[in-house]
């Protein structure tokens, strides 16, 4: 069964962003924090990073099949130029498609009519492997909908004092996770991964 992740670098305070939507200067260091490269599917982005947190986004790569996003972030990132960093199909949840972009494409599916939908669209994308979500208020949609199995965090050493927490918008806290089952030390970062503990 294709199982569905969300993940997002988090800050020690719990954020995703700070509160301007931004604070990526910081969340975002770890990036750039060792002399390992790791490609992307972008030819501008290469990540250079610790071997432990380089190894952690080799796996990454190899274990996700789509990505399910909300259209704050499309928009903010500009469709990432035509085509994720990852080089996997998006499915972007959204109200309406966005003028110049087809429906559908090998790149980015819009999906209209809820995160569910958004869910199953992209697990039949995805095959066999993992569907990601991003953090935010999508990440909190999914656990609603009992649809997340894991929790990834990149943790960072950093104190944004407010923003966007992982889980924007939660109506169901407590939310009760099981590990971590996978702790990997990088560079300025420690790479945690929590299973979702079943509603009873």
């Amino acid at each position: 069964m294709t199982k569905v992740t969300t993940g997002a670098t988090m800050s020690l305070d719990g954020y995703i962003a700070d509160a301007s939507h931004g604070g990526f200067e910081h969340l975002f260091q770890w990036y750039g924090s060792g002399d390992v490269e790791t490609p992307t599917a972008n030819p501008e982005m290469t990540f250079r990073t610790s071997a432990a947190s380089a190894q952690h986004l080799r796996d990454l790569n190899e274990r996700t099949g789509a990505l399910v996003v909300g259209r704050r972030l499309f928009d903010m990132t500009k469709g990432w130029g035509g085509r994720h960093p990852m080089d996997v199909p998006v499915v972007v949840v959204t109200h309406t498609v966005p003028e110049g972009w087809e429906p559908e494409s090998d790149s980015f599916v819009f999906v209209t009519d809820g995160i569910a939908s958004a869910i199953d669209r992209a697990k039949a994308l995805a095959g066999d492997k993992e569907v990601g979500v991003n953090g935010g208020t999508i990440a909190a949609q999914v656990v609603e909908a009992g649809l997340l199995d894991e929790v990834h965090v990149d943790l960072v050493p950093v104190v944004l004092g407010a923003g966007t927490p992982l889980f924007a918008g939660l109506t169901i806290a407590p939310l009760q996770l099981d590990g971590p089952f996978r702790v990997v030390e990088g560079e300025g970062v420690t790479h945690l991964a929590y299973r979702v503990r079943p509603v009873a």
